[in-house]
């Protein structure tokens, strides 16, 4: 049995409100056990014996379509993944202490160079990125109101989809459910 988190694209955001109850009762009628919802963004933790990751992800979105009437996008992560991502430092120290906002946007898929290139292109000198694997760093010098920046933009730029979170919630997340040692 192994644990992963999934976060969830477009849940408590917009408009539409969806219970963590739903969101968990639909996990495990898909078999998952453990299932925990962190926060009420679209973060659920759980166990399967299951291990490809992209076929859970596609039964999670068939699943949540039916349930919610909407797409919800899916990017699952093991709790080992979530570990590294947790304490990878893409920016020096002194610029993430600084920054006004340090997120990563989970994709399905590593960006292409192509997608590198246009991102990279978007840097200003309120908006900074690094890629690593299936991530997408973004530290964000001064209020995220001020910055042209969004996921909107962003999936536009690597043409896919992503969903955002904090560091801050990533590491709580990390510290909460995973366990480096094992």
């Amino acid at each position: 049995m192994s644990r992963y988190i999934a976060f969830l694209r477009a849940i408590n955001v917009g408009g539409r409100t969806i219970s963590m109850d739903i969101l968990r009762h639909s996990f495990e009628s898909l078999s998952f056990t453990h299932v925990e919802s962190f926060i009420a963004s679209g973060n659920i933790i759980f166990e399967s014996r299951k291990i490809d990751k992209r076929c859970m992800e596609k039964e999670i979105e068939e699943q949540l379509r039916s349930i919610l009437g909407y797409e919800v996008a899916t990017f699952i992560r093991s709790d080992a993944e979530l570990a590294e991502i947790a304490s990878y430092s893409p920016f020096p120290q002194p610029l993430i202490e600084a920054a006004a906002a340090f997120n990563v946007a989970f994709t399905s898929e590593i960006v292409d160079e192509k997608s590198e290139r246009k991102l990279m292109l978007l840097k200003t000198d309120i908006d900074d990125f690094q890629i690593h694997k299936r991530e997408i760093y973004w530290l964000c010098r001064r209020k995220q109101s001020e910055s042209k920046f969004s996921n909107a933009i962003l999936e536009k730029t690597i043409g896919g989809q992503s969903t955002l979170r904090g560091i801050n919630t990533i590491r709580k997340i990390a510290d909460k459910y995973t366990h480096p040692s094992e």
